[in-house]
């Protein structure tokens, strides 16, 4: 079958009047793609119609954020209804989704004995990290070569550097992501390797000086940690007197109910949550440790009586626990606790006829990831780490991703696949026979 290229000169117009307005025409540098991003009009369950009319399958769900598809009539209906019931969408003060969300974030996660409220995944993170230097007076951090924890000065450090930059695999170095980060931070972040016991005796060495260990249980949302390696790491930090921070923003209610913590069987002092849990709003969550969150307390544990600020760790922000935002992300956990198992049914069918379609081509793939999210790598070795992932077939992958937009698959190129409980054996068809028409097409 012959290559069709869609039609997208409405998305090529806009794309430039963007760049009048905003640098490199885009808000978030992570939506661009070359020649020029596609811009979006409308979305209905598994869904995107750009401003083109072209239609497409979106595996790319605001990278995992939209568990239950776009415009789920019940989401819309709770929006209307906190409206119609309460006269307001904020109010700028306690109330009660508050406490209910929390008793459901606990339900599911353990691990999380107390919890304060975000408006992202990565304020999230940003915020266990000032509690673990409070808790452990040690400032230093440690993060994992290839992790994203977000867009601030202390985690972007060896988030996709060049091998060539990136030191020893066993002992990484420490380079930066980005513009703007000083040269001291490359001393303050230390660089781990991931799925590698090498990883231990570094923290052994800076034991005095690292206060958190931040993780993304599956690197990526996709490559996952081994189990042996979790259970060492979880036994080493409690050693130390190291703060486990894990980075569940990808992967919570999106491996399992419970996250990645559930399936490793692994408690972690502090767990950041977001994407999912807003129901495609901004939100985040920083949960663990009671003896840790209290460090935040206005009030005196004992006394209750009030605080100076300066004795307190700050955190504050005027959306924090948004009670349209709460209730929407309710509604979207309870949905899952019905439907979460057969999501991750369905995304196992699509990688088991993902893998059989490219081996009858004879080029080799896997379906890297677990639950409900995974990533296809063109690789016959075993992919553990981010140095792994960089010897795939990355030319050949970009390929078949832009060709795969014309056939009406949307996923920003080179990104990881994600399902949602809108992602039906309808769409797991057309998806097949759309990369079908791309393998012949090469």
């Amino acid at each position: 079958m012959s290559h069709v290229k869609l039609t997208t000169e409405k998305s090529a117009h806009l794309y430039e009047s963007a760049k009048r307005v905003m640098p490199g025409g885009v808000t978030a540098n992570i939506k661009y793609f070359p020649p020029y991003p596609l811009f979006m009009s409308n979305g209905a369950g598994a869904y995107l119609t750009d401003v083109d009319g072209n239609e497409y399958i979106d595996y790319l769900l605001s990278y995992g954020s939209l568990m239950l598809g776009h415009g789920h009539p019940e989401i819309a209906d709770t929006m209307q209804s906190h409206i119609n019931n309460h006269g307001t969408w904020l109010y700028g003060t306690p109330h009660e989704l508050e406490i209910t969300f929390a008793e459901k974030i606990k339900e599911h996660f353990p691990s999380i004995e107390l919890l304060r409220y975000t408006n992202s995944g990565t304020e999230a993170t940003l915020l266990a990290l000032r509690f673990a230097a409070t808790y452990t007076g040690k400032h230093k951090i440690a993060k994992f070569e290839g992790h994203y924890h977000g867009g601030y000065n202390e985690v972007l450090l060896s988030v996709d550097p060049e091998t060539s930059d990136a030191g020893q695999k066993e002992k990484p170095n420490a380079v930066p992501s980005s513009k703007g980060i000083s040269p001291s931070q490359t001393e303050q972040t230390i660089i781990l390797p991931f799925n590698d016991e090498a990883a231990f005796d570094i923290l052994k060495e800076h034991a005095n000086e690292i206060g958190a260990v931040l993780i993304e249980p599956i690197q990526g949302g996709f490559i996952p940690a081994e189990h042996g390696f979790m259970t060492k790491l979880r036994k080493i930090t409690e050693e130390l007197n190291i703060v486990l921070i894990f980075d569940e923003v990808k992967t919570g209610y999106r491996i399992t109910l419970g996250g990645a913590q559930s399936y490793y069987n692994v408690e972690p002092d502090l767990t950041a949550l977001g994407k999912v849990i807003g129901g495609g709003f901004p939100m985040g969550v920083v949960g663990g440790k009671k003896e840790i969150l209290m460090e935040s307390s206005p009030i005196d544990n004992i006394t209750s009586e009030p605080l100076n600020s300066k004795d307190v760790l700050f955190h504050s922000g005027t959306y924090n626990g948004h009670p349209m935002i709460l209730a929407v992300g309710l509604k979207t956990i309870e949905i899952l606790e019905e439907e979460l198992e057969t999501v991750l049914n369905r995304t196992e069918k699509l990688k088991t006829q993902l893998e059989a379609l490219f081996y009858t081509k004879g080029i080799p793939m896997q379906t890297v990831g677990l639950g409900s999210v995974f990533n296809m790598v063109l690789s016959e070795n075993e992919i553990s780490n981010y140095r792994d992932y960089q010897e795939s077939d990355f030319d050949t992958r970009r390929k078949i991703d832009k060709h795969l937009l014309d056939e009406g698959i949307y996923s920003k190129p080179m990104n990881r696949y994600s399902m949602s409980i809108s992602h039906r054996d309808k769409e797991i068809e057309k998806t097949i026979a759309a990369f079908k028409n791309v393998l012949n097409s090469l």
